[in-house]
């Protein structure tokens, strides 16, 4: 899949009529907004870190353990796991199965993306509802963990909010598809793209410096 974001140097009027230069700027007020909350699942994997180091020198070394260590691993897992999940889809990546998709072109393309992002929009919706019922009913009896009895209502709403962004995205994902099955020859905005398998290859190992070094082996050779 393609990871590189992609905008028109310069707005046709066909593409202004398919409302392209207003869909980048909503991709473009979003994105900000997707960082923002994938830098606080990263924020929060680094204080688990911290406080994992503390917790293997407290017990080690001084016989006292951090106290809800355990609970607090069991509640971070869902701020991880979630908060990054609408960044990782702007960037494309996510795990897809391309090997229909991958074969097709125009119209085509784009009506069956469109078809994916429906099905992908009802889904994410109900999870919205239900988590953020569950959310409700944690807070209303009192849910917590077992040992420090830390509520758990904060930790299951950061699922739903996670699952409202993602929502949001698609959305911009389907606004993206539905103008490029209008106008085809469009330069792609705010859409995740299938790549050419060699070409992601050579993208992933120019990352690694891996190309970078064949190179000056193979001048140093001559």
């Amino acid at each position: 899949m393609d990871t590189k974001i992609r905008r028109p140097v310069s707005w046709t009027p066909q593409e202004e009529a398919t409302g392209g230069r207003f869909i980048d700027r909503l991709d473009g007020f979003f994105h900000p907004i997707e960082k923002f909350v994938a830098f606080l699942s990263a924020l929060c994997i680094f204080a688990l870190m911290g406080v994992g180091v503390m917790q293997i020198v407290g017990r080690q070394v001084f016989g006292v353990p951090v106290y809800g260590y355990i609970d607090a691993v069991e509640m971070s897992i869902s701020i991880f796991a979630f908060l990054a999940i609408a960044y990782c889809e702007r960037l494309n990546g996510h795990v897809r199965m391309e090997l229909a998709v991958g074969k097709m072109r125009g119209r085509l393309l784009w009506s069956t993306e469109i078809f994916g992002q429906l099905v992908a929009l009802f889904v994410v919706a109900i999870l919205i509802y239900y988590g953020w019922t569950h959310a409700l009913r944690a807070y209303e009896y009192g849910d917590s963990t077992i040992d420090a009895e830390i509520p758990w209502w904060p930790s299951k709403m950061l699922v739903a909010f996670a699952f409202l962004v993602l929502w949001i995205r698609l959305w911009l994902n389907l606004l993206g598809y539905a103008r490029l099955l209008i106008n085809p020859d469009a330069a792609p905005i705010a859409v995740p793209l299938v790549a050419d398998v060699k070409q992601l290859a050579e993208e992933e190992a120019a990352e690694a410096g891996a190309l970078e070094q064949e190179k000056n082996e193979g001048s140093a050779a001559s």
